[in-house]
């Protein structure tokens, strides 16, 4: 597809079966913002399990509008099914999230120190290259 016609389509789509399947665009997201922002407030990092649940939201607000809507449905339980594993695979292996910059003042440190970090605790992780712009 070229993408003009992936544009057309888009457009095709929110101003069609979208706009009809999940209604107001604006309060659409709104609401999915609203959950976003009760699940990131009670989260310190984001985890694949949080994704699984976030997205779990997204087919909730859609459900708000249109409860009838069965793909909605069918990928909410997709979602649960991928976060209740994730979440147990977390616990399981006790993975920490990939964060560059944990605790304070960590955003003023040369790229390199904590790019080192990162690679110690996830060598199997291929991270980019980066000079530092300090000296």
């Amino acid at each position: 597809m070229k993408r003009d016609e992936i544009l057309d389509k888009a457009k095709e789509l929110i101003n069609g079966p979208r706009a009809k399947d999940y209604g107001d665009a604006f309060a659409n997201h709104q609401r999915i913002a609203d959950g976003w922002n009760i699940i990131l407030k009670s989260v310190g990092e984001v985890t694949p399990a949080h994704v699984a649940l976030m997205m779990d939201w997204v087919k909730t607000s859609r459900l708000l509008e249109t409860i009838d809507h069965m793909d909605s449905w069918i990928d909410k339980a997709g979602y649960t099914g991928l976060g209740a594993e994730f979440a147990s695979e977390q616990n399981t292996k006790a993975q920490e999230p990939l964060n560059l910059f944990k605790g304070n003042g960590r955003i003023n440190e040369p790229v390199e120190k904590i790019m080192a970090e990162v690679q110690e605790k996830h060598p199997d992780v291929t991270l980019p290259t980066f000079k530092s712009s300090q000296t």
